[in-house]
């Protein structure tokens, strides 16, 4: 079987969520891929090294300067049509096979409409509808996204597909004591530090996340020497999370990093005291997965699919109160008993999601609406 994937968002220098979902599911399929021929579809050639498991992969390299999506791509599926086509990160092309799968990450837009600009916010609703009813399966990463399609569009739920994804961070390279310290002094964190690692957006609950520490501060529950590090870039609408954090009284214990390199993100990440994802609503939220796979305790909302996510191995809060996420934090990095249980299950519940399980789960979709399905 000819599998078509659209790898345009796979190849980004700078990847977040999507992209990195996107990125590693396309490696693992190709690991998995045996007896089928996978075409993979972008606008640039990728980086060198960035697809190892793909050397017999076809490439459609396809250059175009805007709607790459509903213009180029739809014109390569009218003329060279694959048996089956996945878009993993974005929403099908107009023209497209009738065997087409789609990846739906979140309905975020739908819970928080304010935070995003209303033309962005018409598309992703737009985008979904059409790929979610165009599509012959529509793979989730959640039961709490299936769940939202299912009342949110009326989607029919055996036209879903649960494939849960993994940590997207390599953490088998450890990053050494030296290179830790360098990163350190480099961004400024101080020795000890809580960590949030993502987009600056309102949906992260960012503000609240601010007021907890101020209150965990004021009441002398962490000492001087303690800081929050917001790592990640500023999003839409990241005013107020900005004004929150350079409020003169907690500036000096606030550290905003900006955009984090990948080479980064594993020495933040190993070296932080707790990790914080107080967020209102996640359709995964892969960085609670990837902070207990290094072994961080972490503290997350008790909303969405971070349930699913973090299981009995996160401390979860309810994100509307700000006194519960401070008094969520200061358990974590108090009871020494405590951290060592969650760091110990933390780790046992991140390696029982996989890229391989998750790819094995998306092959066996493409087979059953594929030739001959």
């Amino acid at each position: 079987m000819l599998i078509g994937i659209d790898a345009s968002r796979a190849v980004r220098s700078q990847r977040t969520g999507t992209e990195n979902y996107s990125l590693f599911l396309i490696r693992a399929l190709c690991r998995q891929a045996e007896g089928h021929t996978l075409r993979l579809y972008c606008s640039r050639p990728p980086a060198e090294g960035l697809f190892p498991e793909c050397e017999r992969a076809e490439w459609r390299i396809m250059p175009f300067p805007r709607f790459w999506t509903h213009v180029r791509l739809s014109i390569e599926m009218l003329l060279h049509p694959p048996d089956v086509l996945f878009v993993p990160a974005h929403v099908l092309p107009l023209c497209h096979p009738k065997a087409s799968v789609v990846t739906v990450h979140d309905l975020g837009y739908l819970h928080f409409p304010a935070a995003h600009k209303r033309m962005a916010r018409w598309y992703l609703d737009w985008g979904t509808r059409f790929s979610a009813f165009s599509a012959r399966c529509v793979i989730v990463d959640s039961l709490a996204t299936r769940k939202d399609l299912v009342a949110a569009y009326g989607v029919p739920q055996e036209n879903t597909v649960v494939a849960y994804p993994a940590a997207t961070m390599d953490v088998e390279v450890v990053p050494d004591t030296e290179t830790m310290a360098e990163t350190r002094a480099r961004l400024g964190t101080g020795e000890r530090y809580l960590l949030y690692l993502g987009t600056l957006q309102p949906r992260k609950n960012l503000e609240s996340l601010i007021e907890a520490f101020r209150l965990l501060v004021e009441s002398g529950r962490v000492d001087d020497e303690v800081r929050l590090v917001l790592a990640g870039k500023a999003g839409w609408l990241a005013d107020g999370i900005l004004r929150a954090a350079n409020a003169p009284d907690i500036k000096s214990r606030v550290v905003l990093t900006g955009y984090v390199s990948k080479e980064d993100v594993g020495s933040l990440m190993r070296g932080a005291t707790a990790f914080c994802y107080p967020s209102w609503y996640e359709g995964f939220g892969l960085p609670v997965l990837e902070a207990m796979r290094v072994g961080v305790p972490v503290v997350c909302s008790n909303t969405s699919s971070l349930p699913e996510v973090g299981q009995d191995a996160a401390l979860q809060v309810d994100p509307a109160s700000v006194e519960a996420i401070a008094d969520g934090i200061y358990a974590v990095i108090s009871n020494e008993g405590l951290r060592a249980r969650m760091i110990a299950r933390g780790v046992e519940v991140a390696e029982s999601f996989s890229w391989d399980a998750c790819a094995r789960t998306v092959l066996e979709t493409f087979v059953s609406v594929g030739p001959g399905a």
